[in-house]
């Protein structure tokens, strides 16, 4: 049976255990695996694949050996509750082995979930969902999500206070983001208010966008090179609550400085007119005004330190990354004092 883009979200969130199987299928693979991800989750629950009820089958294995999906559709689990037999990046060339799985499948069995990229009306494996009287296909498509489906995501983050112009704010957000990116961004919002019961507007909304952590990070950077280091302690606070990654901005920091140290390698102008991609404008006199600040024996020394920094952020340390980074990013910003 084929289910319409109306009743799908309600059956991820709710999915019928009873049901033999589901195809979820389409032309963007992140917007499938989201929605994967949330079907699975609500059949086995957070511990069903720790407790084995969840066997993965690759599209590719399954051709090869058609007896894979059958044997993980009938195998018992020593664990109670519903069982998945997932099939992903699923082709035409695996529907005699779907086909048979669903056939054969009884009550009890484990569901069937496949999942596939774009596919046309004449495809076989479409059909053999549409046309079975106890599986959907679902086709999921690049439509915006609609309001209800942003605010069950609002739900799932434990945002249940929102403004008007708040939500009005997210539904133009989701339009501009791919669904995974504003997935994310929801999540930070999430962290954003955690300590604030106020209802989340447009302001948060603005805190949390790609675009505006993109300018925070740039901003704590410039902070650095520039040795302002009384402005650190706040502009590490901001990019925190926005869930900002200690090992993305230690990166972004040393592609920085990187920057830096070929500018000041070559004095003049030649460093910098030599960077690919160009640079122009107000950023080029911004880099050739903090090169001139730095020794170069200074930008090696940063550059030691943040890639010691960034080696104890991969790593197993109990410390605090955040804490850790900032205090690394002060001693930066100090070795910059000293040319002043």
């Amino acid at each position: 049976m084929k289910l319409s883009p109306r009743e799908a979200p309600g059956y991820f969130a709710r999915p019928d255990p009873k049901r033999a199987g589901l195809l979820i299928y389409g032309g963007d693979a992140m917007r499938v695996a989201l929605r994967r991800q949330e079907v699975v989750a609500a059949l086995i629950g957070p511990e069903g694949e720790a407790e084995m009820r969840l066997t993965r089958i690759a599209g590719a294995d399954l051709r090869k050996d058609a007896t894979l999906l059958i044997d993980a559709v009938k195998a018992i689990s020593f664990f109670p509750g519903n069982r998945v037999a997932l099939v992903e990046d699923a082709t035409e060339t695996v529907r005699g082995a779907v086909g048979a799985a669903l056939e054969d499948w009884q009550p009890g069995d484990a569901v069937v979930i496949v999942t596939a990229g774009a596919l046309g009306k004449s495809s076989g494996l479409r059909k053999l969902f549409e046309t079975h009287v106890n599986a959907y296909a679902i086709g999921l498509y690049d439509d915006p999500p609609s309001r209800e489906e942003v605010e069950a995501l609002l739900k799932q983050g434990g945002l249940t206070q929102v403004s008007g112009d708040g939500l009005a704010a997210l539904m133009a957000l989701s339009r501009a983001l791919d669904p995974g990116d504003f997935r994310q961004t929801v999540e930070k919002l999430a962290l954003y208010k955690c300590s604030d019961d106020s209802p989340v507007g447009p302001e948060d909304v603005a805190a949390v966008s790609p675009a505006t952590i993109e300018a925070e990070v740039d901003e704590v950077i410039r902070i650095v090179a520039e040795g302002r280091v009384a402005e650190i302690g706040p502009v590490m606070q901001r990019i925190t609550g926005q869930g900002v990654n200690p090992v993305s901005l230690c990166m972004a920091a040393t592609r920085h400085f990187r920057t830096l140290l070929a500018v000041a390698s070559d004095p003049g102008g030649a460093g910098i007119g030599r960077l690919r991609p160009p640079v122009y404008g107000p950023r080029r006199d911004r880099l050739e005004r903090q090169a001139g600040r730095w020794a170069r024996a200074d930008l090696e020394a940063a550059l030691g330190l943040l890639t010691d920094t960034d080696l104890t952020l991969r790593s197993s340390s109990k410390a605090p990354q955040m804490a850790m980074l900032e205090r690394a990013l002060i001693r930066l910003a100090m070795l910059a004092q000293r040319r002043r």
